[in-house]
């Protein structure tokens, strides 16, 4: 009975400072990502997606914009390397597969998993869909 007592007195400190919001404060003082391009982008679901026309080159504002919206929605589970995490790498897939494919595969999953064999085969690869 006196040892649980003296655990229990033990662990009473690191409770009282779990408690206290310390930790709270320091995650506050953290600096936040500027989500609002982001979020004001418009959502295409459900509509396929025919043509994507690509200006050469690139325009550095949609890409980092396109940075962006993976460093929020993608890289939890997509690499920029070709090893899988959750979903597989992203490394050479613009020469493995066109733009338009890209495209309805990150907005119309449905559309794709029921129509697309290879989106049938990643999905069987990684168990989880988008």
């Amino acid at each position: 009975m006196k040892r649980l007592f003296l655990y229990l007195l033990a662990l009473t400190p690191l409770l009282w400072y779990g408690c206290s919001g310390k930790g709270a404060e320091q995650r506050a003082e953290a600096p936040e990502t500027d989500t609002s391009a982001i979020l004001q982008q418009p959502e295409t679901h459900g509509t396929e997606v025919k043509e994507v026309a690509l200006p050469t080159p690139l325009d550095p504002t949609m890409v980092k914009k396109g940075s962006d919206i993976y460093d929020l929605k993608c890289m939890s589970c997509h690499k920029l390397t070709d090893e899988k995490l959750v979903g597989p790498g992203w490394k050479g897939v613009t020469t493995k597969r066109k733009p338009t494919w890209i495209i309805n595969m990150i907005t119309n999953v449905d559309m794709m998993l029921a129509e697309d064999a290879e989106a049938q085969k990643l999905l069987e690869q990684c168990l989880v869909r988008m």
